[in-house]
């Protein structure tokens, strides 16, 4: 299986499979690439929907200078916290941003938050934030606004009284509880339209059955993560092999 990055040649296989409708496995296979290859760099560069391999690969000659030079600026730089090695984090950072991604999380949002994430303090500033990401301010604070919205980071004030973006061990479950109040919002909706086209109509039926089975699947999410949230809060201690376990204090 080859290494190295994409050629410009593997980048337009990847847009005619995309247009021909194949999953990133079947053209993966076609490339003899690593399925994952072709997935982070499809979300990389526009989704399945706006991918063109030439701005892709513009993007990434840009994306190969940037770290270059950061290289540059940073060779004196301290090392990373607990002896990291900075390409694995580099990388990891990346492969998380895809995941988010993935799941429908736009990119700059994505790559918030996978910073944040990867940040052992769990937060940090929009200047920190334009730093690492090497973005403009005004992207940051988009990104930022629409995690909020979504209950996926909070804002707190340091003791120099600047913003700091927070992603703390009761996000998840805030967002979960987010996402249930807005399902909540659907079901009342879908509920009046059934008054509205009528009880024994085709669409008051599909409206009802929708509301009961999001009905459903609400009171089941609140459920699970109310019982599941002392796991948010669990400390964690090494153990042999490179993992971590739960502990008792």
């Amino acid at each position: 299986m080859p290494g190295g990055r994409l050629t410009q040649q593997e980048r337009q296989q990847i847009a005619l499979g995309l247009a021909d409708g194949l999953a990133y496995a079947e053209i993966a296979r076609r490339l003899d690439r690593p399925t994952s290859t072709i997935t982070r760099e499809v979300m990389r560069n526009g989704g399945p929907t706006a991918y063109r391999a030439d701005l892709a690969h513009r993007a990434t000659e840009r994306r190969t200078q940037r770290r270059v030079q950061t290289a540059r600026q940073g060779a004196q730089a301290s090392p990373q916290p607990h002896g990291r090695d900075a390409e694995a984090v580099r990388e990891y950072e990346e492969a998380f941003t895809t995941v988010f991604m993935q799941a429908g999380t736009p990119k700059m949002m994505s790559r918030v938050l996978a910073c944040l994430y990867t940040t052992d303090a769990g937060s940090l500033t929009a200047s920190e934030l334009v730093q690492r990401l090497q973005v403009s301010p005004a992207s940051i604070s988009k990104a930022v606004a629409f995690l909020e919205s979504q209950g996926l980071v909070r804002r707190e004030r340091d003791e120099r009284r600047r913003d700091r973006y927070v992603v703390d061990d009761d996000v998840w479950y805030q967002s979960m509880m987010a996402s249930a109040r807005s399902l909540a919002q659907v079901i009342e909706t879908a509920r009046q339209g059934v008054g509205i086209l009528g009880p024994d109509t085709p669409a008051a039926a599909r409206l009802e059955n929708i509301a009961r089975f999001l009905d459903f699947v609400t009171e089941s999410t609140v459920r699970a993560a109310e019982q599941g949230r002392e796991v948010l809060h669990t400390k964690l201690a090494a153990v042999p092999g490179g993992t971590v376990a739960p502990r008792s204090d």
